[in-house]
């Protein structure tokens, strides 16, 4: 490894499965120290002893403000700063117009919208300088699909809220960039199905993607240590996509 992110401190919310999990293990891997969230205790050691003793875990819903707060007090008494803020926490269900409820626009938009803007605004006061925030979105940002309506609404608010911010800390030397994956195999996709139907799922996302396969979660890690470290250092507020072209076609 090539040590990027040599005595980085890096805090990745829903950081115990999946593309989180990847981003702090690739994170590690770079040299960072770096803190999880997720909202089950059980799912956030198994994360822990699987990353090894430069992660540790805290656990936090950012649908809530208080567990925000917990979450950076503890983060401020160990660490004292933060040089890398991942907003990946994240969800959400699928409902075709005409089954949309409000318990299903709100729990999409609390945790995806609502969040994300908390997560990064608690986050300011410990953010260092030259610090990078990355927030999470998906090809969905900018694509469309049946029963995806609210999804896609949500993290198309995710990548505008870079837009803005980036302005708003004009002069700060805080980047803001968001890393938007397409379909990639985590237990979060896959479980959308029951187990007998995964492959058919993953097939047929395949067959949507220039490239002829779904990504991996390591794959979107790497692209976030770029965007994380000072190779990046004149990004700030683009959307990258690493969706093996989808977006784009």
């Amino acid at each position: 490894m090539t040590q990027q992110l040599s005595g980085k401190v890096a805090l990745v919310t829903g950081g115990n499965s999946g593309i989180g999990l990847a981003i702090a293990n690739r994170f590690i891997a770079e040299g960072a120290s770096v803190i999880i969230t997720g909202r089950r205790q059980p799912e956030l050691d198994a994360a822990v002893e699987q990353l090894g003793p430069n992660a540790s875990a805290i656990r936090a819903d950012v649908s809530q403000l208080t567990d925000i707060d917990t979450l950076y007090a503890e983060i401020k008494a160990k660490y004292g700063h933060l040089d890398i803020l991942i907003a990946n926490a994240g969800g959400g269900e699928m409902a075709p117009l005409g089954a949309i409820t409000e318990e299903h626009f709100d729990r999409a938009f609390n945790v995806n919208v609502k969040g994300t803007v908390f997560t990064v605004q608690k986050a300011l006061p410990l953010l260092a300088e030259g610090a990078s925030v990355i927030l999470v979105a998906s090809t969905v940002s900018v694509l469309g699909g049946p029963g995806l309506s609210i999804y896609s609404a949500t993290k198309a608010a995710v990548r505008n809220l870079a837009r803005s911010w980036i302005q708003d800390l004009k002069g700060k030397n805080i980047r803001i960039n968001v890393v938007s994956p397409g379909p990639i195999k985590t237990p979060g996709l896959v479980g959308l199905v029951p187990p007998e139907h995964e492959q058919a799922l993953l097939d047929t996302l395949a067959a949507q993607i220039p490239m002829g396969r779904v990504g991996e979660p390591d794959e979107i890690a790497k692209v976030t240590v770029f965007l994380a470290s000072d190779a990046a250092s004149f990004v700030n507020g683009v959307e990258l996509f690493a969706d093996g072209g989808q977006a784009q076609v």
